[in-house]
């Protein structure tokens, strides 16, 4: 039975953000809002959570999960960019873009494309997902809650609870944040390419 917590979505509570991070760390997975829509969460070098993602999500190996950093000083850790991206990338964030770069050797190979040792990276503006980072230390392994058979996540905490009350261990209800997934650009290549168009203006990257 997952638990749930309701966190303020602009002063997180910071004993029920211990709790959280105290899950994760624990190899649980999390339901957590964003400034898109609500997104699944798990500790970045835990297989098994990462696994019951790709289950719930029925998603192939091919998919591209996401690394949610509490800033840009994080990149270098995990992805190789050139200066024009970096500036790009720092342009449009924090924001409800997710960019697929190339990944450096600090990523686990089973968080990278299996052809193209890619992997996403955003950074998001809301106070719960960055206090849910910042209390981790590090970032955190995430993939936006679209159950098979729908196009656009889930975004109730309540009906989200109800739904995976025994497939996720937390539910967080940080209010309404949102009705679509992010906007997901490609930067691996000569010229940005826009793969999937959400949240946020993506006039600068057609």
């Amino acid at each position: 039975m997952a638990q749930f917590f309701a966190i303020h979505p602009e002063n997180p509570q910071a004993r029920l953000i211990r709790q959280a991070v105290e899950i994760l760390r624990k190899g649980g997975l999390i339901v957590y809002p964003t400034d898109s829509a609500y997104a699944l969460g798990c500790h970045i070098g835990d297989k098994f959570a990462l696994d019951r993602i790709r289950a719930l999500r029925q998603l192939d190996k091919d998919h591209n999960f996401t690394l949610m950093c509490r800033d840009l000083s994080e990149l270098a850790n995990y992805a190789r960019v050139d200066n024009a991206v970096y500036r790009l990338i720092r342009s449009h964030t924090p924001g409800p873009f997710t960019f697929i770069l190339n990944a450096t050797s600090e990523v686990p190979r089973r968080l990278q494309h299996p052809k193209r040792k890619t992997l996403g990276m955003r950074v998001p503006d809301n106070a719960i997902a960055l206090a849910l980072m910042e209390e981790l230390g590090e970032p955190l392994m995430s993939s936006s809650l679209i159950l098979p058979g729908d196009d656009v996540p889930l975004t109730d905490p309540y009906d989200i609870r109800d739904t995976l009350e025994h497939q996720v261990e937390l539910v967080i209800d940080g209010g309404f944040c949102g009705l679509e997934a992010t906007s997901v650009i490609d930067l691996t290549g000569e010229d940005p390419q826009v793969l999937r168009a959400g949240c946020g203006d993506i006039s600068d990257f057609e």
